[in-house]
């Protein structure tokens, strides 16, 4: 992954924001060896144009311990007594790491300055069910199990996605596939960079060796779960880490505010099944038309 060296040095709150960017951007942008899902757009459209070929806090809390705890030691009343900020950031690390499934939802920073907005559900068998979208770049609804995806972007994704490409062609990709599922073997070319976005081993592997210097904060909630808030400046960034109280310590909230702007991933369905039913109706076979 493109940001691996940096995410490495990072804390917790800007690792998993960079790495699940980054792994949606991989989806994207496709592979390295440069093919993507829209390959079969485009040949599809040569062939239609006639060519060939709000819970929690807002991030700004205070930095000391809201629990009756020193700002250097581990908090002695509320949760997680006697740990200090790093502990509690380690111990929600291993919780979710060893999760088998979850949900994102919110936002993540990509490339150029702007933010990508998901709400996905994915797990380690690489499957996953949802939607993402990009500012002036559209959206688009996902289903990916363990042999097909399933794909249904809307008319602005596809303009944005073959940008490169002759208007015409563009045109007919967006009559052929707009708002319309299609799907792909999971194993081909085409389908790969979106199996990858999937890859919920892939978000937790970066997980390890995070470097942590978090203050323990306030008690809070969020969507209704008992919540300690740990909070973490990097740069000009703030950080605000919201780890389960009751039950495992998971990760439930990351928020970041920056000077531009606030961006927030929630997680969430720990565990549980996610739901890669196929969609039913006109479903456009890809790998039919290569």
């Amino acid at each position: 992954m493109q940001h691996r060296s940096r995410a490495r040095r990072a804390t917790l709150a800007a690792l998993c924001l960079t790495a699940t960017a980054a792994v949606t951007l991989t989806a994207c942008g496709g592979d390295k060896d440069g093919s993507s899902p829209w390959d079969a757009v485009k040949e599809s459209a040569d062939s239609q144009s006639g060519k060939d070929g709000k819970d929690g806090k807002d991030g700004k809390g205070s930095e000391d311990d809201g629990d009756g705890g020193e700002k250097s030691g581990g908090g002695s009343k509320g949760p997680f007594p006697g740990m200090s900020g790093p502990d509690i950031v380690e111990k929600s690390v291993t919780a979710t790491s060893a999760a088998k499934s979850l949900s994102l939802k919110g936002s993540a920073p990509d490339d150029e300055g702007g933010a990508i907005d998901m709400d996905i559900a994915l797990n380690t068998r690489g499957e996953c069910a949802g939607s993402m979208s990009m500012k002036d770049q559209g959206s688009v609804d996902l289903i990916v199990n363990r042999s097909t995806v399933y794909m249904r972007p809307d008319a602005e994704f596809i303009r944005s996605e073959t940008k490169d490409q002759p208007e015409d062609e563009t045109a007919a990709a967006v009559q052929l596939m707009a708002d319309r599922w299609s799907k792909s073997s999971a194993t081909s070319s085409d389908a790969k960079g979106m199996a990858t976005f999937c890859d919920l081993d892939l978000i937790l592997a970066e997980f390890k060796d995070v470097n942590s210097a978090a203050r323990r904060g306030e008690q809070t909630s969020v969507d209704g779960t008992p919540a300690l808030a740990l909070h973490e400046t990097e740069g000009k960034d703030k950080y605000t880490i919201y780890v389960a109280t009751e039950g495992k310590p998971y990760l439930l909230k990351i928020v970041n505010n920056t000077e531009k702007r606030s961006e927030s991933l929630t997680f969430g369905d720990y565990d549980k099944p996610v739901d890669t039913t196929a969609p039913s109706g006109d479903v456009l076979d890809l790998d039919k038309m290569n």
